[in-house]
């Protein structure tokens, strides 16, 4: 917005976006980071993200630093605000409040780190919060256990399980989905999540085409409608 600029006698702080980019590869549940190539934290593994800029909206700034560091855009992703990280001491270069972003994604480019960033990489997400990589910089742990919860649980009660997938899919790979995403080793039952799956009134729709899933014989696939409201919910085990 235009007009006169007036000055604040409140304190002035920074703000940033920061990404829970998770994706599934080699049938595991994984997220992107980066290696800090500067000061704070040097070295040490952090999220992907960066300060918004003066002439930026919050959504312009999350699709700008998923663009660099992920090589994706706004269209190949769902992108859904997290929450608002604000301690005072979370950044030791001063007051800066964080918005958080979950971001799911399918078939995402191998990551190119970014211009503060010594390289990017796609790492388990649970070898990450086992300490397996060392701790995270700033109170990105906690920010990415919050979008694992998030994850886990909008694919619980919405479509969006299938961003996880190829435009089309067969429910054998929807099923790897949910076992990746919720994790804890278990395996679904086939039989029982094809027979829910496909009871739930608009979130699949046959594409009329078959598709080999492994080494049995040949399997519809289908679109989803990702924002479809799940009724009954998928449950977690």
């Amino acid at each position: 917005m235009g007009g006169k600029k007036y000055v604040s006698e409140h304190p002035i702080f920074s703000v940033t976006a920061d990404l829970v980019v998770l994706t599934i590869r080699a049938g595991r549940l994984c997220v992107l980071l980066v290696r800090r190539g500067g000061e704070p934290f040097r070295g040490a593994l952090a999220l992907p993200g960066g300060f918004v800029e003066e002439d930026e909206d919050l959504v312009t700034a999350a699709h700008r630093e998923l663009e660099e560091e992920a090589g994706v855009g706004p269209d190949d992703v769902e992108l859904e605000q997290l929450a608002t990280y604000g301690d005072p001491d979370r950044d030791p270069r001063g007051r800066v409040v964080t918005v958080a972003w979950v971001v799911l994604a399918a078939e995402v480019p191998e990551p190119t780190a970014g211009s503060d960033a010594a390289e990017a990489m796609w790492l388990p997400v649970d070898e990450v919060l086992d300490g397996r990589h060392g701790p995270l910089a700033f109170d990105h742990r906690v920010i990415l256990s919050d979008g694992l919860e998030r994850a886990r649980a909008k694919i619980e009660y919405t479509g969006l399980a299938a961003a996880f997938c190829r435009r089309e899919f067969t429910v054998g790979e929807l099923r790897r989905v949910y076992e990746a995403v919720w994790g804890g080793g278990r395996e679904l039952d086939p039989a029982n999540f094809q027979r829910k799956v496909l009871g739930i009134e608009g979130f699949l729709k046959p594409t009329g085409n078959m598709r080999r899933d492994g080494r049995g014989r040949p399997s519809r696939t289908y679109t989803a409608d990702r924002a479809a409201r799940l009724m009954p919910p998928m449950t977690r085990p």
